[in-house]
């Protein structure tokens, strides 16, 4: 299948691109890179030894999106491009509904408008904001705590209703939990332009330097060592669950919405991270122990019975590899792309 990616350069999508190709399919990426680089088109290149096709584009253009998905023959739609950081969303909220959820009206209607019928939404865990309940299911209710996890929310009811109102689409929404990891050739991986939000990102650089030693939010929580309760999802992992996804709903004879829980189901403390972290790579992670942040859960982690049983998926990597594959890329590309 031809497949458009929306934001196939940034941190997932990338890697994302890697396993369409390995499955067989075309990838074209639609990208701004205004926070990835094209580096990553030639590393990707490098890797599969192919000629990947890109547009330096923003996807919120929808004449060029229409004009692009007709040049390339486009059968499915992935949707990657998406502001993230859930502190710059409470300062800046206007940005991210506009780019996060009036963009993703503009690309399903462009999308609609083209004949497409299958769009793979890259949804997130904060859709369910501080669940009442540690173990998180996708009937789990819904209450974000940020206009970024509001966007997404938005974004999944888009979805919906326009599949209700469109009985060919098929629509299928990626709840992810904590991604973490690079591919394990350390030529693409996670490389932002801004500061990094997440845990692994955050000990990788301090390890490196590159950032203060971390601080750990709060150590007198109810679980085995006084530290959160996490869900990380190998990033490989993370894009074989799209390619999964994907060829599930291309498989349906009638367009239907459907919401998957991409995680490992396996809580892993912050502590247990730091510690895995300096096992498997020989280093010591410099950190202070600190007070709770407000607002943090104590455990949150998922169910993904539902992605096994329709989607054939599972999570198949390990913590383990996950911090391993992380110094790996930090250490070949210490200054990213």
């Amino acid at each position: 299948m031809n497949i458009l990616v929306t934001g196939g350069a940034g941190y997932i999508g990338s890697h994302t691109v890697l396993e369409l190709i390995n499955a067989g399919h075309r990838p074209v990426i639609v990208d701004n890179f205004s926070n990835s680089s094209k580096g990553v088109i030639d590393r990707l290149n490098e890797i599969t030894s192919s000629e990947i096709k890109y547009y330096e584009q923003d996807f919120q253009d929808q004449a060029a999106v229409k004009q692009i998905i007709e040049t390339e023959k486009i059968e499915g739609v992935i949707h990657f491009a998406a502001f993230k950081a859930v502190a710059e969303s409470v300062a800046d909220p206007l940005r991210y509904y506009q780019n996060n959820t009036a963009g993703f009206a503009n690309l399903v209607r462009t999308v609609l408008d083209a004949n497409v019928q299958t769009i793979i939404f890259s949804s997130t865990a904060a859709v369910y904001g501080n669940p009442p309940e540690d173990l998180v299911t996708e009937d789990t209710p819904c209450r974000p705590e940020s206009p970024y996890g509001w966007s997404k929310l938005m974004d999944e009811i888009i979805l919906r209703d326009t599949c209700a109102a469109t009985p060919t689409l098929h629509g299928t929404a990626l709840r992810y939990f904590n991604v973490v990891g690079s591919h394990d050739s350390g030529r693409i991986g996670e490389s932002p332009k801004t500061k990094p939000q997440n845990l692994l990102p955050i000990i990788v650089q301090a390890v490196n330097g590159t950032i203060p030693p971390l601080t750990v939010m709060g150590t007198d929580y109810p679980t085995p060592d006084g530290t959160c309760l996490r869900d990380y999802i190998h990033v490989v992992d993370l894009a074989k669950a799209h390619i999964a996804a994907l060829e599930h709903a291309a498989s349906q004879s009638n367009g239907a919405f459907e919401v998957y829980n991409i995680g490992t189901g396996k809580p892993t403390s912050v502590l247990e991270l730091i510690k895995t972290f300096e096992t498997v790579n020989d280093v010591a992670v410099p950190h202070t122990l600190g007070e709770r942040r407000p607002g943090d859960p104590v455990a949150c982690y998922a169910s993904a019975e539902k992605a096994e049983k329709e989607l054939g998926w599972k999570a198949e990597k390990t913590i383990e590899d996950a911090c391993r594959d992380a110094w790996r890329w930090q250490t070949q590309n210490p200054d990213g792309y």
